[in-house]
């Protein structure tokens, strides 16, 4: 069961800055790999997030929180960025599957 969010999200990416510390799911975060962060979403959720201008979309995984600047919704991975044509850019997001929302020291 998936679920839209229909209203329209601003992204950001992330990566060098934090590429190989410990996110707050406990992951180890790889700005290669298809994830972002979210404020309230459960660790683990996937994510289809669509770039408005491009209509390119990327599945991600929910690893991290934040993004902590108003106004923003999701930080995306370099790596889902890349895929998506997307620096800061206006996506839509839509919750495919809900994660358990465990923290897992890997």
């Amino acid at each position: 069961m998936s679920y839209l969010i229909k209203s329209l999200v601003i992204t950001l990416y992330y990566g060098s800055k934090f590429h190989g510390k410990r996110t707050a799911s406990g992951s180890i975060f790889n700005m290669n790999s298809l994830t972002a962060a979210h404020r309230t979403l459960p660790f683990g959720t996937k994510v289809q997030v669509t770039n408005q201008k491009t209509k390119q979309s990327v599945v991600v995984k929910i690893t991290d929180r934040g993004p902590f600047i108003r106004g923003r919704i999701l930080d995306l991975s370099k790596a889902a960025a890349g895929q998506i044509n997307c620096q800061l850019c206006t996506t839509t997001m839509e919750i495919l599957s809900y994660g358990d929302g465990k923290y897992r020291k890997e």
